[in-house]
């Protein structure tokens, strides 16, 4: 149902742009000239469809919204009482649900009571008593708001205005859900990592050097919950990433932009990218069975012990994995340097190398600055290349070439099989999630210091 009427006010909007355009350009004479009208007729046509439009949607939002409560309210009062009082929540949700399957043809297992096929059927009335209010409410709406918008359209109706404005609230409502989107993981990670200090003091937490999580049916926390292993292998993996990612996506760039000829580079940037399309699971494997064992049998050959899962072999993986994201950002900003900067730089005699070292790169390393960012933002939060390959120890040891565990991996096994997510051993994961989330806002801080420092010198 649904479904059916956006389809049907979408038609409406339609109709009604080309209601208001033809009013408009009826308004502008038969010569169509515009300049009577204080805006465009596309202006009076976009200003009908936005009235016809946006309060059909509200309604439509708002019903959705408040029609589901409305409903269990109607099951819940032909209920008998007993049956209410006997129920706790869980079990008054269980009923209701069975309700609603009856109700919606689909029925269930077993042998419904009769009190149940009665509230359905009184279910099944009201539901399609409503879905006809609601077509009828929404379209009437609709309607009213086209012809209420269609007799303000006149010449000096000032229709521009009104559309930008609206558009201008719509562009700050998504802005919006994205900030509130944002501040609400924030604000539910943090409520629930207070709860788990209140399992596990602080200062043990962060500046611990063990992680042995114990599991305990008294609902306390046993065992050790030292933060500090999971950042260092965060941080080691991370690191051997970017210096796997950085330098090779970086002189990628610079070829490509620089000296690659247009034919190689509309096919040579592609299929570079195809890198980042990959799942990040096909990497695991990889790493797991081909790069780890490779690594692994390159140091028996040199004398050295290197596991096959280690923290080299999930790092190199990883930093093959964000090559696209160094490369591909770096070569459009590279690419957006003016070409008055090369031509004056070649001009005073400076060799092309001379020219991308001095003027080039300064000048476009603000956006290089970002592309490192999001490498280092993409490494950090790798999950399942570093499950895989990075061989899940909780050891805080500065040996590249010995299993590490980092964060994102504790949490996903933390979060994993049947977990109290009231106990301690649960709710790490949200003060671990905020721990990330912070070391990100860090990067940031850093990064927009960095670009507006030496954005100054160029702009």
């Amino acid at each position: 149902m649904n479904l059916l009427l956006i389809g049907v006010l979408l038609a409406l909007i339609a109709i009604a742009y080309q209601v208001g355009l033809t009013k408009s350009r009826k308004l502008a004479g038969k010569e169509n000239n515009s300049a009577s009208l204080h805006s465009r007729p596309g202006y009076y046509g976009a200003l009908v469809a936005l009235w016809c439009g946006i309060p059909a949607f509200i309604i439509l939002i708002v019903w959705n919204l408040v029609e589901p409560n409305i409903l269990k309210h109607i099951i819940l009062n032909n209920i008998p009482a007993a049956t209410v009082a006997a129920l706790d929540p869980a079990g008054l949700d269980v009923i209701v649900e069975r309700i609603r399957a009856i109700a919606s043809g689909f029925g269930v297992s077993d042998q419904p009571a009769a009190y149940e096929v009665a509230a359905a059927e009184q279910l099944a009335k009201f539901q399609m008593i409503g879905n006809f209010a609601k077509m009828a409410v929404v379209i009437a709406v609709a309607l009213g708001g086209l012809v209420w918008a269609k007799k303000h359209v006149s010449q000096q109706y000032r229709a521009r205005n009104q559309v930008e404005k609206a558009i201008n609230i719509g562009l700050i409502l998504c802005s919006g859900v994205a900030i509130l989107t944002t501040i609400g993981i924030v604000l539910s990670m943090f409520s629930e990592a207070m709860r788990f200090f209140q399992f596990v003091s602080p200062l043990e937490f962060f500046f611990g050097t063990e992680w042995n999580p114990g599991f305990s049916t008294s609902g306390g926390a046993e065992g050790s919950y030292g933060l500090l292993p999971l950042i260092w292998g965060t941080l080691m993996v991370s690191a051997i990433a970017l210096l796997v990612a950085v330098p090779i996506g970086l002189l990628i760039a610079i070829y490509l932009a620089e000296y690659a000829s247009p034919g190689l580079r509309s096919w040579a940037k592609p299929t570079i990218e195809i890198l980042a399309g990959i799942p990040t699971i096909v990497y695991g494997v990889f790493a797991l069975m081909v790069i780890g064992p490779f690594f692994k049998m390159l140091g028996d050959t040199v004398g050295l012990h290197i596991n096959a899962t280690s923290a080299l072999t999930a790092g190199f993986v990883m930093g093959i994995m964000i090559i696209p994201f160094v490369s591909s950002l770096s070569d459009d900003i590279i690419t957006q340097v003016p070409r008055s900067l090369r031509d004056g730089s070649l001009g005073l005699g400076a060799t092309k190398s001379e020219t991308i070292r001095q003027v080039v790169l300064p000048a476009a390393l603000p956006g290089i600055i970002g592309a490192f960012l999001l490498a280092a933002s993409r490494a950090i939060g790798e999950t399942m290349i570093v499950v895989l390959a990075a061989g899940n120890s909780p050891i805080l040891h500065g040996n590249p070439l010995e299993a590490v565990s980092t964060v994102t991996v504790t949490i996903v096994n933390q979060l994993t099989g049947d977990t109290d997510f009231a106990s301690p051993q649960a709710l790490v994961a949200f003060a671990l999630g905020l721990t990330l989330f912070v070391i990100t806002l860090g990067l940031n801080i850093v990064a927009l210091y960095i670009v507006r420092k030496y954005r100054e010198q160029y702009e």
